[in-house]
């Protein structure tokens, strides 16, 4: 009997991980999703959708011309207050752990001195590192958005966690719902969900890089680690719970994208494409494996009803609190959303489609952070390709970072906005650095994507020098200052596509691909000397 994983097809369900437990247990009553959806189950940001208008070239200017910097204004989101009650709530119940824990806690090892090659033809990059195979090669997870300790902190330190990168990864597979006659209903049988637990819909993922000196061996290594991002939501028990992202305008699956991310102090921001930017707080990162010992199912703290609860971070099947057990799809670490900023103006741009209007709200498609400004300042930028009425190549601009911690009021652009220069459009990520602008252009798995700068001359944004050759399926960009470095990471995975071939690892001999996932670096040294 196949599960239902949503109520109402114009809604994202946040308990869906209660309905996908039933096929395999039924829950405690209180516990499942109510028939008729409350609407503040629905998860932040919601931007005002309209209808895409044709017309949208009379604004279009040209490629690196000038764009309505206004139309990126974000407003505060409407549920702000009460998210923030409902992770004070959670924070009550469930143990924290900050990142410098965490990343002791560090269960995973990436290596440096590997021949993984998603460059091809493309230079190779100063540094790279080589996750481990299921990372690497996973059909699950997609990596998008990247940062660091060099966004976070102004002198980048973290206590003494040293160097750190961060990058984000969505849940793009669902085989349940994309095995299913009708893939609109997201439905998992309970056989499907035994065999696999990719049918759940997992949202987002952020993974915690450290490069450090191991302190009882005093030899250097790379040790991450995957914190589940979370919503808080009241199941129709009262109690809190939470579950993964989803994007209001997917009611099941691929909501979240997660293209861009930029830590910033305690925050974390996150780009909802169609929506805005959803926050997090490195200060509540919850702990559901205390002791370290998952088959132990260690003790949380009691909710509003006074009932003890435990921990269960061996079952992969669902997120939040059923029966009185507290799960997060086997992650230990959950860091729950605390706010959100939403598109003052409405989204037009096509649903289902690489176009995008050249007016209205943007896509909020990747963000990074310039700290070579004063004042610090957030870029956004749209991943867009050009088609029929709808010439944009996609807009960039930027906020005062720092502005964006009250969400009391309105957070305008600053005073400039541009389409980017590339002809084809397909800006995947950019980074701003004295001047320059660097902008990741990916060519699909065929090809080496290319790393474009530009400068700005009088209001436009011009090419400044040749394209630079970088990684198949090039994401989001961050910039390491202290070591003068422009990170990224490839997104691609073997098995999608013929030009996908084999290129031996022997370090990593099971999965061996020029598709395979690698974090990695130019020296910005090296890309500002290219011709």
């Amino acid at each position: 009997m196949p599960i239902r994983r949503i109520r109402h097809a114009g809604l994202t369900v946040i308990a869906v991980a209660a309905i996908a437990f039933a096929g395999l247990a039924t829950p405690a009553a209180a516990d499942i999703l109510p028939p008729d959806v409350p609407e503040s189950w629905k998860q932040e940001p919601r931007a005002t959708e309209g209808i895409p208008s044709p017309l949208g070239s009379r604004a279009w200017t040209a490629p690196g011309g000038a764009a309505t910097p206004g139309e990126f204004t974000l407003s505060p989101g409407a549920m702000n207050a009460e998210t923030a009650t409902r992770v004070t709530r959670l924070d009550s119940v469930l143990p924290k752990s900050g990142v410098q824990n965490l990343l002791t806690a560090a269960n995973r090892t990436a290596v440096s001195s590997c021949v993984r090659d998603p460059f091809g033809t493309a230079p190779d990059p100063d540094i790279r590192y080589c996750l481990q195979n299921d990372d690497s090669i996973s059909r699950e997870w997609v990596p998008q958005g990247f940062t660091g300790v060099s966004d976070a902190q102004d002198d980048e330190l973290w206590g003494s966690a040293g160097n750190i990168q961060l990058y984000a990864s969505y849940d793009g597979w669902d085989p349940g719902r994309e095995n299913d006659p009708n893939p609109a209903t997201g439905d998992c049988t309970a056989a499907e969900l035994e065999a696999n637990d990719a049918c759940n819909q997992k949202g987002v993922r952020i993974t915690f890089l450290q490069n450090r000196v191991n302190p009882v061996t005093g030899v250097p290594e790379i040790k991450y680690r995957h914190v589940l991002l979370g919503w808080t939501y009241e199941n129709s028990a009262d109690h809190i719970s939470f579950d993964g992202l989803h994007a209001s305008e997917y009611p099941i699956q691929k909501g979240v994208h997660a293209g861009g991310i930029v830590w910033y102090g305690n925050y974390l921001y996150v780009a909802d494409t169609r929506n805005g930017l959803r926050v997090f707080d490195m200060r509540t990162i919850m702990d559901l494996d205390p002791d370290g010992d998952p088959g132990t199912h260690d003790a949380m703290g009691a909710d509003t009803d006074g009932v003890k609860t435990t921990a269960n971070v061996e079952d992969k099947t669902k997120a939040g609190r059923h029966n009185n057990v507290w799960y997060s799809f086997g992650y230990r670490y959950v860091m729950p959303q605390v706010a959100a900023w939403k598109f003052k103006s409405t989204q037009s741009n096509p649903a289902g489609s690489y176009a995008c209007v050249a007016t209205g709200a943007p896509k909020a498609s990747y963000v990074s952070l310039d700290r070579s400004t004063v004042p610090d300042r957030l870029l956004m930028g749209e991943y867009c390709r050009p088609a029929g009425d709808h010439p944009s190549t996609g807009r960039i601009a930027s906020y005062p970072v720092a502005d964006l911690e009250g969400r009391s009021a309105d957070v305008p652009a600053e005073g400039w906005a541009n389409y980017l220069p590339m002809t084809n459009g397909g800006g995947q990520g950019a980074a701003a650095y004295n001047g320059t602008l660097f902008v990741n252009e990916s060519k699909g798995t065929d090809e080496p994507g290319n790393l474009w700068r530009y400068r700005w001359n009088n209001g436009a944004l011009v090419q400044n020098g040749q394209a630079i050759k970088t990684a198949r399926g090039a994401e989001d960009l961050y910039l390491d200052r202290g070591m003068g470095r422009l990170w990224s990471i490839s997104e691609h995975r073997p098995g999608v596509a013929a030009d996908c071939t084999a290129n031996p690892d022997p370090l990593h001999p099971a999965g061996t691909d020029y598709c395979q996932r690698v974090p990695y670096a130019h020296k910005l040294s090296w890309l500002t000397a290219q011709p």
